[in-house]
């Protein structure tokens, strides 16, 4: 994966990811995803482009359980979210619903740089400043389901997930 890195801050809570003004939406997730950290940052959901990254500082995705968040996250083109750590169910609803999100050191990570990433082997390459960032390898069987696009398209292909050793 390669895109262009949106700086985040930390406790980017989920009320912040999809604004409670636009709960009336949520049956509509591709209208929703246009106000899509709009709280955060104004310009970010008119000017996000397909396979851009986020990279965000500590518990991105606080706050309420909604999937909502990580799927208008998804639609508005964002190919991965990389944090320096995640509240455990929005990481669980991202990569369930095929969003890459890997926890790293992010503060050498500045806006705008092109970032390549390599989820497999744990390796974060900064193009614009020439640098790596190591993390820990994406597991198997999460690669698995994103692969497939999340877990409901695995689980509807391969029936079951493998037994994981």
């Amino acid at each position: 994966m390669r895109g262009k890195a949106w700086k985040f801050g930390d406790n980017i809570s989920t009320d912040l990811i999809a604004p409670g003004r636009y709960f009336h939406l949520r049956e509509n997730l591709p209208e929703l995803a246009k106000h899509v950290l709009e709280d955060a940052r104004s310009e970010f959901a008119g000017r996000v482009k397909e396979g851009d990254v986020i990279a965000a500082g500590k518990n991105f995705g606080l706050g309420s359980s909604r999937e909502h968040a990580a799927q208008i996250i998804k639609i508005s083109g964002v190919s991965t979210i990389l944090a320096k750590s995640f509240a455990r169910i929005f990481y669980r609803n991202a990569i369930n619903l095929g969003l890459p999100a890997l926890e790293c050191d992010t503060d050498k990570i500045n806006e705008g740089d092109e970032l390549e990433l390599r989820m497999e082997k744990g390796v974060i390459k900064n193009l614009t400043q020439g640098t790596e960032i190591k993390t820990s390898p994406m597991p198997d069987v999460m690669l698995l389901i994103l692969n497939e696009g999340g877990l409901l398209p695995y689980i509807k292909k391969h029936g079951d997930l493998p037994v994981v050793k």
